[in-house]
């Protein structure tokens, strides 16, 4: 019993790394899937290049939507605001507003750069791209050593239906896979410098230590799951409540319930102050009340429920 306890502590610690780990293995068969049973390129000199380009990029634009679609920290930022803009960027923290919308862009961005570096590795979107390039210069760089007809048969290399020779065909292929795969291991590289750069200046702008920080996490994730099996209790009480009510024509008993207000505290994003020991906005409104205006002002942003690092 205590090593099992022990393998799930440790996948409960490790379930960030599990969960970029999981995205990584389905982008690669998400991406060989697609290749191998939706592409075919053209090899057209017309329509290679927006063929390509289009499978090669709608995975990821889609990706990146659902990035953004998915992530609770975007609906708590953007909820209401059309109603109550100040609620999504106060007056005297509108730098905070994007620190949190840039944060939540770099979480959606994870899937796609991870489809693209798969994808260009892969090499087949890009060949197929680059190969209907109506570029002299690109031309001219492919085909530089090799026969005249080298330019106008370019695009049906892709497909092996050119009439160059074989190894011509063979030697254009594999400078466009290879230029393809270069392409992508240095996205790979800009994203893991970019990765170690901004994780390394978050935590030295942090306004508290790295143990109150992971406590901090830790409690976050303890008030989400304890919220969600209290909600559905009350709800649940509530529910039951009222269908009793309405099935034995009796008035309903007093509930206690959250006023309107007091949802809208809650669901403010928090950041740290230390003048004030609080964890979250839903601790802050059952030790303080409701805020007075300036207050209110501060309960803007949180960064805790950021994937840890």
């Amino acid at each position: 019993m205590d090593a099992f306890q022990t393998v799930v502590k440790f996948f409960l610690n490790q379930k960030t790394t599990i969960g970029y780990s999981f995205m990584a293995l389905l982008t690669v068969g998400g991406e060989r899937i697609f290749s191998m049973v939706s592409f075919k390129c053209p090899c057209n000199k017309t329509q290679n290049f927006s063929y390509g380009l289009l499978f090669l990029l709608s995975p990821a634009f889609v990706l990146l939507v659902m990035g953004f679609f998915l992530n609770s920290r975007t609906w708590k930022l953007f909820t209401g605001c059309c109603l109550n803009p100040r609620k999504l960027c106060p007056p005297r923290h509108r730098s905070n507003c994007l620190n949190v919308f840039l944060q939540i862009t770099v979480t959606a961005c994870v899937a796609p750069i991870m489809w693209l570096c798969v994808a260009l590795l892969n090499g087949t979107f890009y060949e197929c791209a680059v190969s209907g390039l109506d570029n002299n210069h690109v031309v001219e760089l492919f085909c530089t050593g090799k026969t005249e007809t080298c330019k106008t048969e370019l695009p049906r290399v892709p497909c092996g239906k050119s009439q160059l020779s074989a190894k011509d065909n063979e030697d254009l292929l594999l400078m466009l896979r290879a230029q393809s795969q270069m392409l992508g291991c240095c996205i790979i590289v800009v994203t893991t410098i970019l990765g170690l750069i901004g994780t390394c200046y978050k935590n030295c702008r942090s306004q508290v230590s790295y143990v109150q920080l992971k406590f901090w996490r830790t409690y976050i994730e303890k008030e989400k799951e304890l919220f969600e099996a209290c909600a559905i209790e009350y709800a649940s009480k509530l529910a039951n409540r009222n269908l009793k009510s309405f099935f034995e024509k009796k008035d309903p008993e007093p509930f206690p319930f959250p006023n309107h207000n007091a949802w809208e505290q809650i669901s403010a994003l928090y950041t740290f102050n230390k003048s004030e020991q609080y964890y979250s906005t839903l601790q802050r409104y059952v030790e303080k009340g409701t805020p007075d205006k300036n207050e209110e002002m501060e309960t803007a942003l949180d960064f805790v429920d950021m994937p840890a690092v």
